[in-house]
């Protein structure tokens, strides 16, 4: 792993724009992502802050900068949700020490996962299914920004409040019967007492409670991909329901960022579209759109008190799901993007060092109420483009938000939402995966239908499963190709389609010669457990020989599965009296072979040749000698002699 406190000054004035230009990107975004969730717009800002500046320190990528992504956010949204929902809190304030309980530890995961050295299995993540990952996690943002940008808030819905009014009831009462089983006050009293308690308390409930309850689970009812999909038609029919003003606000944010760029680029056109709209709506709109409203000044709160929900046994267990899933997620987003900043640069990352980097980055954003992040590749690419080079570009980038943040919290407090809106759906749309989507007839049928699968999972079950399913999908059809591709020479019914297997070059005429006295059997690809059956089949075919020459030279690997099978073929052979020669086993066959007592056991190491041409010469010298069929067992199975002239056959 690389030393994290060894600095690089040579390139510090590219540094420094670097990081500067890639600090002013992040601020927008950094301050949308925030807002996409219930702990608002400066949990955005806070993690930007934390994760640039230590990621940077302790990664191991030169030119990374790190924080809030689309795909951490929409995670960390759910996550969010859910704690809120499972802990019984009423605000997210109450479910806080849980939530910041949640990201602390997907940091230390994560972090364990570079100490570990997982980093480098990143690669073996098929394309399909990042691509159907990052596309999905564009469909989700674009959906449940459309909302927002229409200014529509189902906490203002009144015919959605009444229709929860009955679950807000049930919620209700379902709480108050948790704290009389939580502080065990009428603990061993009779069942009649109880519910006359039970009853008592539920009867002071007040309708303004009630009613406050039913807004909470509207709004939970109309968020998310799936809610935001089944009541998208309410906005059109309630009346109010569609805030013109908010909605000129989002699309004119829209129009900008892709307008301003082709003007120019030295102002990003996000942070253009963010002034200008935010003047728009101060001026013009006074108190006719959402916003963001006041935020604490100065330095962000510390918090220390999420470490007791380690204790807490009840959600002990959904804490490690929840922190689990966002490490994976962070792990696959950050290396992902080095691999990005590798190709611009012609540089290498290190994997495992980069991840204890986002790690302690996560960490750190816990304890200052920030959100969870990762690489983030736009930025990291507008500061390669601006002349970064080293990770003091990455942490300038967060030293310029924490500079950001001591002296604009006033400013923040006026941005309209519709205006984040516009700045998320035009990131939604950027991470969609166009290229793949224009190759889907192209590529092979199990690659697109892994990337399709994959975007649906991601959009409506969920992103760790959408990505472990494709994993699962991908790596079996792989696995079926490959057998194939084995299988492909090794199903043969009869002597005469053994004799016309193609022979190698190498072969000659040798086949057409002594074809029905020696078989030559090509095996290509690896020896896994999808190539026992077709091989079972190969030898359960075999026409009477008396030696069969397995060629190995194109086998790069073989597992248990294989062994076995190829084991129990030789022991099936040796039964009728035909010998086994290998020829051309590297080293990985052949360390497994002699582990298993495969070799010698039962193929001597004197029939195992290094080329096929020994072995022409031990069949020139023991077979075409004479008779074939007068040959002993003894003869075949003498040590075989290397060396002899070829050309003689």
């Amino acid at each position: 792993m690389t030393n994290p406190f060894t600095f690089d000054f040579s390139n510090l004035r590219g540094d420094f724009f670097g990081g500067l230009t890639a600090g002013i990107v992040a601020l927008p975004l950094a301050l949308a992502f925030g807002a996409q969730t219930a702990l608002g717009p400066m949990a955005g800002l806070y993690g930007a802050i934390a994760i640039a500046i230590l990621a940077a320190l302790f990664g191991g990528t030169a030119t990374q900068v790190s924080g809030p992504t689309a795909p951490m956010t929409v995670v960390s949204s759910a996550i969010i949700a859910n704690a809120i929902v499972e802990s019984g809190a009423e605000t997210v304030q109450e479910a806080l020490p849980l939530i910041l309980a949640t990201f602390f530890l997907a940091g230390l995961i994560e972090m364990l996962f570079g100490v570990i050295k997982l980093g480098r299995y990143i690669k073996y993540i098929p394309y399909p299914v990042v691509s159907g990952f990052m596309s999905g996690i564009g469909v989700i943002i674009i959906i449940t920004q459309i909302f927002p940008a229409l200014g529509y808030n189902p906490g203002n819905d009144e015919e959605l409040i009444v229709d929860r009014m009955p679950h807000a009831e049930e919620q209700i009462l379902e709480k108050i019967i948790r704290e009389e089983e939580a502080d065990g006050a009428l603990k061993g009293v009779m069942d009649a007492t109880v519910i006359a308690e039970t009853n008592r308390r539920f009867s002071q409930v007040t309708n303004e409670e009630i009613r406050t309850e039913a807004t909470r689970l509207a709004r939970r009812r109309a968020s998310g991909t799936v809610g935001t999909i089944s009541n998208v038609h309410r906005p059109f029919s309630t009346p109010g329901g569609i805030n013109w003003f908010n909605v000129i606000l989002a699309v004119g944010t829209i129009i900008i960022i892709y307008g301003f760029k082709r003007i120019t680029s030295i102002i990003p056109s996000s942070l253009a579209a963010l002034i200008v709209m935010t003047l728009v709506a101060y001026f013009f709109m006074p108190g006719k759109v959402p916003v963001i409203g006041a935020v604490e000044e100065g330095l962000p709160p510390f918090y220390f008190d999420f470490f007791g929900q380690f204790a807490n046994t009840s959600m002990l267990m959904r804490i490690i799901e929840f922190a689990f899933t966002l490490a994976a997620l962070g792990a696959i987003d950050s290396l992902l993007t080095s691999v990005v900043a590798d190709n611009i640069t012609k540089t290498k990352h290190d994997p495992d060092q980069e991840l204890i980097g986002q790690g302690i980055g996560n960490m750190a954003a816990a304890f200052i109420g920030g959100l969870p992040g990762a690489g983030a590749t736009m930025r990291t690419v507008i500061n390669v483009q601006s002349g970064g080079k080293t990770k003091i570009s990455g942490m300038i980038a967060g030293i310029f938000l924490l500079l950001v943040l001591l002296g604009i919290s006033g400013i923040v407090a006026y941005i309209p939402n519709g205006v984040l809106a516009g700045i998320l759906i035009t990131v939604g749309i950027g991470i969609i995966d166009y290229k793949g989507f224009r190759h889907l007839r192209s590529v092979p049928k199990g690659d697109s239908v892994v990337m399709i699968l994959v975007l649906l999972l991601t959009v409506f079950v969920g992103l760790l499963e959408a990505v472990a399913i494709g994993m699962v999908l991908a790596a079996v059809l792989f696995m079926k190709k490959t057998a194939d591709t084995v299988e492909a020479g090794a199903s043969s019914s009869s002597l005469e389609e053994f004799s016309r297997e193609k022979p190698w070059a190498d072969e000659g005429n040798l086949i057409q010669r002594i074809g029905d006295r020696v078989f030559i059997k090509h095996l290509e690809g690896p020896l896994f457990f999808g190539f026992v059956s077709s091989f079972q089949t190969m030898i359960q075919n075999l026409p009477t020989v008396e030696v069969v020459i397995i060629r190995l030279g194109r086998v790069p690997y073989i597992d248990q599965s294989g062994l076995y099978a190829l084991e129990d073929a030789i022991l099936d052979m040796h039964s009728r009296g035909i010998a086994v020669v290998f020829t051309g086993m590297n080293a990985q066959l052949r360390d497994m072979m002699e582990r298993i007592n495969l070799v010698p056991g039962l193929v001597p190491p004197e029939h195992c040749f290094e080329t096929f041409a020994e072995a022409r010469a031990w069949l020139s010298k023991r077979l075409e000698a004479g008779n074939l069929d007068e040959v002993s067992t003894e003869q075949i199975n003498s040590k075989p002699v290397i060396g002899e002239n070829i050309d003689e056959m």
